[in-house]
């Protein structure tokens, strides 16, 4: 089959890689602009490898856009990973239209941060949409899902690298079978269960460590390894990745105040929340690079009874 791909970044170049190796044809690829200074996309500098034309508009709205895709003549456009706008009169020029991956179980966390946040709330599932784009943000309606399991210490990083990337990239293959083939479902996202969140960024990552020992430790897990959980230690930024949670049983368990290093053990150091402890494992001070905690003890002077976040 001949299909466009919109996209950009390792998603995108996945995907690409699964439709060439499958022998449909790649007509060609829309994806952004790389910004200055930025190193090539990773799809753009696929397709261009093999062959595939690439087309870089800085906004998908335009009627160069539109023209540029009308020349294709594709069967059906893939839109995976994309940041840019795409409206109506572009996504529907294919003959079977467009389909879009967005990985949260829609209409639940619709946005652009939709794998940190049912993490960071402690949802146990989390998943996959394939849809139809509308002019909406991640609105339009669906036709494939994929579920998958959140663990107790799962961490953004675990759950979208080994589960809902290469579910991902199945799953558009799939969809577009049943698009194609016209044996595909549509089903209208219900609002009455629908949210939608923003950007899950610094502000939304800091921690408080007088919350419970829950909540900071599915931020830490949702914010790894991307935007970082931070806090401070003597007025500088620190972030926290790898780490461990430890509940506190009684009131003779509890080792010191809310956000001071209780302990410095040979592989990580603990900090006191409320309700228990996180032992850290890696992180980063804004002076340098993700190192184990060992390292950040030796290079930072940290020492027990030090306060984070004061």
């Amino acid at each position: 089959m001949k299909i466009a791909i919109i996209g950009q970044q390792d998603f995108g170049k996945a995907v690409l890689e699964a439709f060439l190796a499958r022998g449909d044809e790649v007509a060609g690829v829309f994806c952004a602009p790389e910004k200055e200074g930025a190193k090539p996309d990773a799809l753009k500098t696929a397709a261009l490898e093999k062959g595939v034309k690439v087309f870089q508009f800085p906004s998908l709205k335009g009627a160069e856009a539109a023209a540029a895709m009308k020349g294709l003549n594709a069967e059906i456009g893939i839109m995976a990973f994309v940041l840019q706008f795409a409206p109506q009169e572009f996504v529907k020029i294919p003959k079977k239209g467009t389909i879009q991956y967005h990985p949260s179980l829609l209409p639940k966390y619709r946005g652009p941060s939709s794998i940190n946040w049912p993490i960071i709330r402690g949802d146990a599932k989390t998943g996959l949409s394939i849809f139809r784009p509308n002019d909406g943000l991640d609105e339009g309606a669906v036709i494939l899902q994929k579920e998958t399991p959140i663990s107790a210490d799962d961490t953004l990083g675990s759950v979208y690298f080994d589960r809902l990337f290469p579910m991902g990239v199945k799953a558009m293959l799939e969809a577009t079978d049943l698009v194609v083939a016209g044996r595909h479902r549509e089903t209208v996202q219900d609002e009455t269960v629908a949210s939608y969140e923003g950007w899950c960024r610094a502000a939304e990552a800091k921690i408080n460590w007088a919350s419970h020992v829950d909540f900071t430790y599915n931020l830490i897990r949702g914010c790894n390894p991307a935007p970082g959980a931070w806090t401070t230690l003597n007025g500088k930024k620190v972030q926290i990745f790898d780490s461990r949670k430890h509940l506190v049983r009684t009131f003779g368990a509890v080792k010191g105040k809310v956000g001071e290093v209780s302990e410095i053990g040979a592989q990580s150091f603990f900090v006191t929340a409320q309700g228990g402890r996180i032992e850290v494992l890696k992180a980063k001070h804004e002076d340098g690079k993700k190192i184990s905690a060992p390292e950040f003890v030796a290079q930072n002077g940290l020492i027990p009874g030090a306060l984070l976040g004061a």
